[in-house]
């Protein structure tokens, strides 16, 4: 069965660094999750099987193309096995925080495949940047793939 992720929620980040995943995917992530660098200073958070596919075809694009054998260096070190608590909650790494510029205060949504976490404010301004030109994004997608 496909898992797909929507919403945004608003968990926060503890003292120690885990943060409590969405109840509603719990089940989904139970089996293990790989939380990777993202883009624009995020985290992605995938399923541990979504992760292996992604990982296949990083490694066989890569073996010719040195600008896709760096990609796959930086992916996978940058790259964390968890497996959620009992709570729900995965540990994040100091690396991982820092690289997000993560607080205590966090969003964490959906992307279909796989969540991304982000820093609320950095949330917040990226949504802002990049609002007024969702209308027109949002069409263009959509007849792209239509």
């Amino acid at each position: 069965m496909s898992v797909r992720f929507v919403g945004t929620y608003t968990p926060k980040l503890d003292d120690k660094g885990r943060l409590t995943l969405p109840a509603k995917f719990r089940d989904a992530l139970a089996g293990g999750v790989v939380v990777t660098k993202g883009q624009d200073h995020s985290l992605s958070v995938y399923r541990t099987e979504e992760f292996d596919a992604i990982a296949a075809r990083i490694v066989e694009a890569s073996r010719n193309d040195p600008d896709l054998r760096a990609f796959q260096r930086t992916f996978f070190a940058g790259s964390e096995e968890q497996r959620p608590d009992g709570q729900g909650r995965i540990s994040l790494s100091s690396d991982h925080r820092i690289y997000a510029g993560l607080s205590k205060e966090c969003v964490v949504f959906g992307s279909f495949d796989h969540l991304e976490i982000w820093d609320s404010a950095a949330w917040d301004e990226y949504q802002t940047q990049h609002e007024e030109n969702f209308s027109a994004a949002n069409s263009a997608a959509l007849n792209a793939v239509l």
